[in-house]
């Protein structure tokens, strides 16, 4: 805002200057005010938060800031009431030198949302400068010879102002020899000097004394003086002239010291020594051309002699003389004007001003990171800058304003992936060669919590032996965390909740920093089999992100409970069996059974008998079976034998080391005669054992009825899969395994499907049955292991370790098995083979040689066991199916037999339940003896049955 205290007729004329400003403001776009130098501290410039559409109550929260480039603290605003107003003293001399305009460029930005205006304070002059003479006094020599109208130059005045306030007007002191010489307004050089209108005479005025005063246009006028002293000289009346008063010279800058400017040329029409011209610059000669050319007074050549720049100054006026050497010495003038002309000699200049570094990884497109300004000295095309940025990197670079531009986000950022832009922006001039400046900025990508802990796997499994010390390391977990500093601490806790009647929480525990699982208190498998469980990994970020892993605890069985015996009937006692027998009875006849469970599992809960011997070591008159607990007789009973017979009976499981107990039995040996009674006594008390195990055949018809199902899917998967087979085109070779369990570790780890294709030059390739055998890794394994990979559309569940008999099923299971030779348990592929006994129906000849195994053991018995035949423990080979396998918990084996292409088969023999061709074999032989047999079997029968 411009302020004058002149008339009312000036305050009409700025109010309208005003207007016209504020008009052809609205229409460029850009803010611009005026403001007069040298005004006071406090100067009002303008309602500038008015004028930019800003509320007064943003300014302070939206941090309203002012800068201007290399101009300090001249303006302020104040934020209370959005005034711009003056700071600090400003001339504009010292600003803007002599140029037309002179304006100071503000930078007026705003935060949330960041904004950036641009405002223009014109600068404008007042007449604070004198007009200013070179010196203080001239002296000047003329010859009296001289005549009227004789020209000779002054140096004009100079005045610091422009416009009005340096438009110079010269007037003489009055006197008779001299008129001034005023310079009109179409000549550029502005030329003074004095005009002789009266003839000298040095006789009557040897020295002259003038004054010539400068004043300017300003208001007030100031003005500016010289003394010319004016001495007349006799003589030498023919000054030297030049070609021209006025050369004008066109010069490159930069050029090098030396170069010829100009070679000047002046003439002397008089002779001898008056004729001989010296050139020289004029004494009033500026500083600045006397440093920057040099001339040769005999040649009148001018050189350069220093450094040229167009930045520096455009133009330069050389004012020569030419003097002869006569007595009185003449001189003769010209002017010459050098204007210097631009190269592209500076490179462009950028200033960077960061806002937002670091920048967030989740900050929307289009953020404003720096603001870029653009300088170049150079003029017209070299002057003219370009910006560009370096390819390939998430920014770009806006123009915002001539030579402005704004570096912003332009595509999303991921920190996890780029955490510093090494960015190269470069500022290029339109010169020719062009030239550029490269600068390096690294944008540093500030991290968010946006990443959750990962763990490796889903879900682990963990296998503990039970009896555990309290507080034991059983398994660490570890999860990952993709961010950065705090976002990256991870914690671990347990997801509680309710095992049985108490928290999981009084189990197990789990350290918060290493991630390691501890088992609080001992394990009991007979109580707890199987323990699963989540462990939650949340991170310290904010708003905190976690994930769950799930672990399975498996509780591995230790033989650390007895075998317990069962009693014989509803009134009997634990550990004394009474049993009358008929001294009629044959050799092999049944008496009675000792009957026993273990709570453990495996070969822990296999159980064993013996029959203790006799004090004398006499032959005893019975035995047991090993591991059936049936006593029979050895040989048939006569009257010889005592009628009191007292048999102890150890019971032993496999375990390591191995736990028994000790059953007594009394039998009462009594005649043929008390046969019936004893007969009765025996019915009778098998009707009560069958009522007591009622509900255990009703389990054993389910389970049957299980198996029966199962076989039948068995059967029409395997008949699926033979039709979809595709057929191979080489015929005959190994097809890839596929696998069907994704668990990893322990007894349940890995259950194959193994495909194999079988050729035979009778038929097709032929697909064999699906197999399932259990992986049983190495305890030290267990936390190094990984989920394998499923190629079933489901994942299969874990096999229920909980899928076995009660112990009262097993008591009477263990009755109706018998001894035979080992199958062959493959521990999958690569696994360890391991002797295992099979499960088969109960025979009744002994010879038949089934093996009785743990029914109702833990994990480990739960499994698809192949046996290929008796006394024939070899694996089968490729292309060939198994001879028999077992359904787990079930007393029955599965026969399938496999004829040539050619032969006949028999579809009765093809599924056989708990039946072999070798048993078969023999009831033929025995047809002979059929009654007898019948009757005995019947009887062993009953009292399996009953048990």
């Amino acid at each position: 805002m411009e302020f004058s205290w002149g008339t009312g007729q000036e305050y009409r004329r700025l109010l309208f200057s005003l207007l016209f400003l504020a008009a052809w403001k609205a229409g460029s776009g850009q803010l611009r005010y005026s403001v007069l130098e040298e005004t006071k501290h406090g100067t009002f410039v303008g309602r500038i938060a008015q004028d930019l559409g800003l509320e007064l109550v943003e300014l302070v929260p939206r941090l309203f800031r002012v800068s201007s480039k290399g101009r300090g603290d001249l303006l302020e605003v104040n934020l209370q009431n959005g005034i711009l107003f003056v700071n600090s003293r400003m001339d504009r001399e010292e600003l803007c030198g002599q140029s037309e305009e002179c304006s100071i460029h503000l930078e007026v930005i705003v935060d949330r949302p960041l904004q950036v205006f641009h405002v223009e304070v014109e600068v404008k002059d007042i007449n604070d400068n004198p007009p200013v003479f070179p010196g203080t006094q001239k002296i000047l020599f003329m010859a009296e010879s001289r005549p009227l109208d004789s020209r000779f130059p002054l140096e004009g005045a100079s005045d610091a102002d422009i416009g009005a306030n340096a438009l110079l007007t010269y007037r003489l002191s009055p006197n008779e020899y001299f008129s001034l010489e005023k310079p009109s307004d179409e000549e550029r050089v502005k030329r003074l000097g004095l005009v002789l209108r009266r003839p000298l005479d040095r006789e009557e005025a040897p020295e002259i004394f003038l004054v010539l005063t400068a004043s300017d246009g300003g208001k007030p006028e100031l003005t500016g003086t010289v003394q010319l002293l004016v001495r007349v000289l006799d003589a030498n009346d023919n000054a030297p002239t030049f070609d021209r008063t006025l050369y004008e010279v066109k010069l490159l800058e930069n050029v090098p010291n030396g170069t010829l400017v100009i070679k000047l040329n002046a003439s002397d029409l008089d002779e001898g020594l008056n004729g001989n011209i010296i050139y020289s610059f004029s004494a009033d000669i500026l500083p600045t051309v006397k440093s920057k050319f040099y001339m040769d007074p005999i040649t009148g050549e001018i050189m350069v002699k220093g450094y040229i720049d167009f930045e520096e100054t455009k133009s330069y006026e050389i004012l020569v003389e030419g003097i002869d050497k006569g007595q009185p010495p003449l001189s003769g003038h010209c002017t010459v004007m050098v204007e210097v002309e631009d190269t592209n000699d500076n490179a462009p200049v950028m200033e960077f001003k960061f806002l937002s570094l670091p920048i967030r990884e989740d900050a929307p497109l289009g953020t404003v990171i720096a603001l870029i300004s653009l300088s170049d000295l150079d003029s017209s095309v070299n002057g003219q800058v370009t910006c560009r940025l370096s390819p390939h990197v998430p920014f770009r670079l806006v123009s915002t304003f001539k030579n402005y531009y704004s570096l912003v986000l332009d595509s999303s950022l991921d920190r996890e992936k780029v955490s510093v832009y090494k960015l190269v922006v470069t500022a290029q001039d339109g010169g020719s060669p062009s030239l550029s400046t490269t600068a390096s900025v690294s944008v540093e990508v500030a991290d968010v919590n946006d990443n959750a802990p990962a763990f490796a796997q889903p879900e682990y499994t963990v296998f503990v032996k039970e009896n555990n010390p309290p507080g034991c390391h059983i398994f660490t977990v570890s999860a990952r965390d993709a961010d950065a500093q705090e976002n990256a601490l991870v914690s671990y806790s347990l997801v509680e909740r309710r095992v049985g009647e108490r928290e999981l929480s009084s189990y197990l525990s789990v350290h918060a920093e290493s991630g390691k699982v501890y088992a609080l208190q001992p394990l009991d498998r007979e109580e707890l089999e199987l323990l699963q469980f989540q462990v939650s990994a949340r991170d310290a970020g904010v708003p905190p992100l976690g994930s769950n892993v799930t672990l399975q605890v498996f509780v591995l069985d230790e033989n650390d409970n007895a075998p317990a015996l069962l009693p014989p009937g509803p009134s009997g006692g634990p550990s004394a069996v009474s049993q009358v027998v008929a001294r009629s009875v044959g050799a092999g006849h049944v008496v009675a059974k000792v009957r026993a469970v273990d709570a453990d599992s495996g070969y822990n809960a296999w159980l064993s008998y013996e029959l203790q011997p006799a004090a004398s070591g006499a032959r005893s008159l019975f035995r047991v079976g090993l591991y059936t607990g049936e006593i029979s007789t050895t040989r048939a009973l006569d009257e010889a034998d005592a009628p009191r017979q007292r048999l102890l009976v150890l019971v032993k499981d496999h375990g390591e080391p191995a736990l028994t107990a000790t059953a007594t039995v009394l039998l009462s040996l009594e005649d043929s005669g008390q046969a019936p009674k004893a007969s009765s006594r025996a019915l009778s008390g098998a009707a009560e054992a069958e009522a007591v195990l009622v509900h255990v055949n009703v389990y054993l018809i389910i389970a049957i009825c299980a198996v029966s199902s199962l076989l039948v899917l068995t059967l029409l998967l395997y008949t699926a899969l033979r039709c979809s087979a595709p057929p191979s085109e080489g015929g005959c070779g190994p097809v890839k395994p596929r696998l069907v369990c994704s668990s990893a570790v322990g007894s349940w780890s890995y259950s194959q499907e193994r495909r194999q294709r079988v050729c035979s030059e009778e038929g097709p390739p032929k697909t064999d049955l699906m197999a399932f055998s259990p992986s049983v890794p190495d305890s030290g394994d267990r936390e190094d292991q990984q989920p394998a990979t499923v190629d079933s559309p489901s994942k299969p569940r874990q096999p229920n370790p909980d899928w076995r008999y009660s112990a009262s099923l097993r008591a009477g299971m263990h009755s109706s098995v018998h001894l035979e030779e080992a199958g062959i348990l493959r521990a999958g592929p690569g696994g360890p083979d391991q002797q295992w006994p099979t499960v088969s129906s109960a025979t009744p000849e002994p010879e038949a040689g089934e093996v009785s195994p743990p029914v109702g053991a833990g994990v480990n018995s739960n499994s698809w066991t192949f046996k290929y035949g008796p006394g024939n423990p070899k694996q089968s080979g490729p292309g060939e199916l198994p001879d028999k396998f077992i359904i787990p918990g079930s007393p029955a084996i599965i026969s399938i037999r496999q004829e040539p292409t050619n032969s006949q088969i028999d579809k009765s023999d093809f599924i056989t339940f708990g039946k072999k061709e070798e048993t078969k074999k023999k009831k033929k032989k025995k047809k002979g003896n059929k009654t007898q047999e019948k009757k005995e079997k019947g009887n062993s029968t009953t009292d399996n049955s009953d048990q």
